[in-house]
């Protein structure tokens, strides 16, 4: 979704195996678990604020509405049938798409059984506001490390390159479609969103630089 400001080849280009072979891989995999970890944690926290959810969970908490699974087995399952639609798409995942996608929900599972819910106004405006943030430097993190993007945003790159359109027009209409179908499947839709959909870009565009972890020159396929 965010281009890496590295001037060196970047490691989303890499297998797996090439990934971890690159160096520096102890603080790149501690920034990625984390991120990933405190991603989990900001969408628990939209969540909770009951004000709107971020996109994409407007389709996860629709869908737990009409299945037995709680919101992170959810995740986790809507991730790897995004992961299916690259097969198609000939897109190459990493260490970072995998793990994004297997460990954000059980961390979303794990910080809402710790966040109780509440009818204080001012409380969930702090949840959303502060889980917004908290995304904002949690996508720079694990973006940052350089393992290779998530599953929603190879998905949006890959259709961008397939179809010739830009990546502004395909995010817009994936963001759109998910929301669409999560609010007719019970998602919450409200300020929350509004605010995610504006904040994000700009959030992330500040937290990436401060996070991205510069690589060497990797070995030419």
């Amino acid at each position: 979704m965010f281009r890496t400001p590295a001037p060196r080849r970047q490691l989303a280009n890499l297998g797996p195996i090439e990934q971890l072979r690159a160096g520096r891989l102890a603080p790149r995999l501690t920034l990625l678990l984390v991120g990933l970890f405190l991603y989990g944690a900001s969408m628990a926290m939209v969540v909770r604020s009951v004000l709107g959810l971020i996109p994409w969970d407007v389709l996860h908490v629709g869908l737990q509405e009409q299945l037995p699974l709680s919101f992170g087995t959810v995740v986790v399952g809507v991730s790897i049938l995004v992961l299916l639609l690259w097969i198609p798409l000939r897109q190459r995942p990493g260490l970072g798409t995998v793990l994004n996608a297997l460990l954000i929900g059980p961390s979303a599972d794990l910080t809402l059984a710790l966040l109780p819910e509440t009818d204080e106004l001012g409380w969930r405006v702090l949840l959303l506001l502060g889980g917004i943030l908290l995304n904002g430097v949690a996508t720079g993190m694990y973006i940052g490390s350089q393992f290779g993007p998530g599953p929603r945003d190879g998905l949006m790159t890959g259709l961008a390159r397939v179809s010739g359109r830009s990546i502004r027009l395909v995010r817009t209409v994936l963001e759109v479609v998910v929301v669409a179908v999560g609010w007719l499947l019970g998602g919450v839709v409200g300020l929350g969103t509004v605010l995610y959909a504006v904040l994000i870009g700009p959030l992330a565009h500040f937290f990436l630089p401060l996070f991205t972890v510069e690589l060497p020159e990797g070995p030419r396929r």
